[in-house]
């Protein structure tokens, strides 16, 4: 092969001429075992030369081999390929690109950097990682993240595959792999504490929770460096790569655990039933602003991954992270689809939780688009079909989309739910009519769609904000610890600290924030459509009062563990709640359709006559549910005195039982649900700031 460097590269590079070299293949992407070797393929239209390099450690400060890839014999349109033999799964490699710094132009090239394969399934970190020799010129390989080779049919699944599990019959539980079990109190062992497979050791107690999905904060590889100085990124929304899985989370050291480990996980979880969504980040990268590191994507195509200004030396910023990824270009298209494709294919995964999936709907030029390239090719792919889409319909740049999202398949993360059951259960005026839609799956939001219920993910907290406790023991936030002055995270929280703020030995104070937190659970998982219950919210969980814990990798986020005994009665709760929500029939309506085939009656403290009034804080809701032969009559009173309300007549023989009453001491705020005690009277005394939730049989 010709033998093509620049000056600068000789001095950091051995080149290898190799006779044994082949030209390759352009298709696939990445680099693919084959008999014999390695063929690696990589997209860059602009480069004027592609070097690949192949280290022995992660450490090295230069490669073992570094081989110029002839633009004359291994390059088809805009693809780079060349076929190395020998080359052996978990060999270490990284690519350098030449051409124009021309930021004015949108060029970026460096060709002293070492970059990621944006197709790597594998990523090793060197102990020196930093981000700093990225920034500015010179080299870089020694504190360089470097792509591993993966030989994707190595890994026997023993069977295993996606669950496809119905939505209506979906829990997820969002939570962070590390946060999990990295606290000393999680009995996990500490050499897997934080790892997958310490999620693998706490498998039983989700399956006794009731959950049957779990949602993954991100844990495509990102830098944790991506940072205020001083600060670590803890929940991993800073992707370098959108093929391999983070390797902090591995217990393996070997540059292929991450990938092994992960697939051991998915694998365990599906034997206990439960789906694994990931939350993934196609939005931006941590490459950051024009002043941030040549990682991956800035040095090999910038014009092609990044929106830019109409100056093109900044990028377009509709993520808030400092860049935006072009979703809808050719490149940037086939890359998001193909990630998505290998995450199912090849690493099982039941669905997927679009951050700011609002940006995937803009053009090049950031202006939105009605009917996004991206998103249809996504909602149309024969792979990904059956496979969970979620989107956070909104953006960082005020593109706000719930209940207009495009498509047929995609759930969403509905916003409005959240802030509706939180006013409502705090106590603030005009929110009955809202509580109304909320419960009955947001039909003034997905009405119009003719969408089926689950089209409404439900939640009242997710990692980003307060935690379920907080949310009832905080006015305000706490984020003097993360360094910025307490100006990070939002301000307008929607909570109520329940008279006192933060920790209070008060017993009176405390079994109020219990008897909220009760309320809430009640709405978020007997509302139609599909609930989202955020780790450790069962237990109580607390991060002091900090809404915006991203950086918090230490107790502040992890799951503690003695909150369980500290907190077993909500636990106790949350189990029985669950329990019966997963019963839920299968049936696949629309709203319309099935309001219209189990008919709702709504009542206030008379039966028949709500109270639509700005100043209600009360109502009450009756329903059949005629697939399951059942009567259920819900009564919710935010008031802050008690009321009583009138109950609808028996049929026959048949009575009223009480399944739930939050105002109630454990056990008897919730009773399992054949042991309901029936209830006598006409009338039922609903105490303040309570859910009362009543039963009958009618088959």
């Amino acid at each position: 092969m010709r033998s093509i460097i620049s000056p600068e590269a000789v001095a950091t590079s051995c080149i290898d001429e190799s006779s044994d070299l082949r030209t390759g293949t352009s298709a696939p992407l990445g680099a693919t075992v084959e008999p014999g070797g390695v063929n690696f393929s990589i997209f860059s239209k602009r480069a004027t030369a592609i070097d690949l390099l192949l280290f022995d450690h992660v450490d090295d400060a230069g490669p073992a081999r570094a081989i110029q890839i002839d633009p004359s014999t291994n390059r088809t349109y805009h693809y780079w390929h060349v076929f190395v033999p020998g080359v052996q799964p978990g060999q270490l490699y990284g690519f350098r690109a030449h051409g124009a710094f021309e930021p004015s132009n949108g060029l970026r090239f460096d060709c002293e950097k070492v970059l990621l394969d944006p197709y790597g399934r594998a990523v090793a970190v060197p102990s020196a990682y930093s981000r700093a020799p990225a920034y500015d010129r010179g080299d870089n390989a020694a504190a360089a993240m470097k792509s591993v080779v993966v030989d994707n049919a190595a890994y026997d699944w023993e069977g295993d595959k996606p669950l496809n599990r119905p939505a209506s019959q979906t829990v997820v539980y969002e939570m962070h792999v590390r946060g999990f079990t990295n606290h000393p109190s999680s009995g996990v062992p500490e050499q897997i504490r934080g790892t997958y497979a310490g999620v693998i050791a706490k498998i039983p107690y989700l399956q006794e929770l009731g959950i049957t999905a779990v949602e993954l904060l991100p844990v495509f590889q990102y830098d944790p460096l991506d940072a205020p100085s001083g600060q670590v990124n803890y929940w991993g929304y800073a992707p370098v790569s959108f093929f391999a899985p983070h390797s902090a989370y591995s217990s393996r050291p070997d540059p292929l655990g991450a990938v092994d480990e992960f697939r051991d996980m998915v694998k365990a979880l599906h034997h206990a039933g439960i789906e694994v969504i990931l939350d993934v980040v196609f939005n931006h990268t941590a490459e950051g602003n024009h002043q941030g590191p040549t990682l991956c994507f800035r040095g090999l195509e910038n014009i092609a991954y990044y929106m830019l200004d109409p100056n093109r030396a900044q990028y377009g910023n509709y993520s808030g992270c400092g860049n935006t990824l072009n979703a809808n270009h050719p490149i940037v298209r086939r890359l998001i689809v193909d990630s998505l494709r290998y995450w199912v294919r090849e690493m099982h995964i039941d669905g997927f939780r679009f951050d700011l999936a609002s940006v995937l709907s803009r053009n090049p030029d950031g202006s939105p688009v009605a009917n996004a390239p991206v998103l249809w090719d996504i909602e149309s792919d024969p792979v990904l079909a059956g496979t969970k889409l979620i989107a956070e319909a909104w953006d960082a740049a005020g593109l706000y989309q719930v209940g207009s999202f495009v498509g047929d398949a995609w759930k969403e993360w509905n916003g409005h739910f959240r802030d509706d059951i939180r006013n409502f259960v705090r106590g603030q005026d005009g929110t009955v009519g809202r509580l109304a839609d909320r419960l009955v799956g947001s039909p003034d939001i997905y009405g119009h769609k003719r969408r089926e219920a689950e089209a409404s993910v439900n939640f009242v907290t997710c990692h980003d904000g307060f935690t379920l406790n907080d949310l009832v023991s905080y006015d305000s936030k706490h984020n003097m610890s993360n360094g910025e002055y307490n100006r990070d995270g939002s301000n307008d929280n929607l909570s109520w600290n329940c008279g006192i703020e933060g920790p209070t030995d008060d017993a009176l104070v405390e079994g109020l924030r219990n008897r909220q937190v009760n309320n809430f659970l009640v709405l978020t998982m007997l509302s139609l459509g599909m609930p989202m219950l955020l780790m450790g919210d069962e237990v109580r969980r607390s991060q002091h009062g900090n809404n915006n814990a991203y950086c918090q990798d230490n107790e502040v986020s992890w799951f503690d563990w003695t909150l369980l005994r500290k907190h077993a009665d909500i636990h106790r709760f949350t189990r029985l709640l669950l329990a019966r929500r997963v019963l839920r029939d299968q049936l696949r309506l629309s709203i319309t359709e099935l309001l219209r085939q189990s008919p709702i009656a709504w009542h206030g403290v008379h039966l028949w006559r709500p109270d639509w009034s700005p100043h209600s804080h009360c109502l009450a809701v009756g329903a059949e549910m005629r697939p399951a032969g059942l009567k259920v009559h819900m009564i919710m009173n935010a008031y802050w005195e008690a009321l009583d309300f009138e109950l609808p007549s028996v049929d026959g023989d048949h009575g009223w039982h009480r399944w739930i009453d939050t105002s109630l001491e454990s056990p008897e705020d919730i009773t399992p649900w054949q042991d309901a005690p029936t209830v006598q009277d006409r009338l039922y005394t609903t105490e303040p700031r309570s859910v009362v939730v009543l039963w009958m049989n009618i088959s």
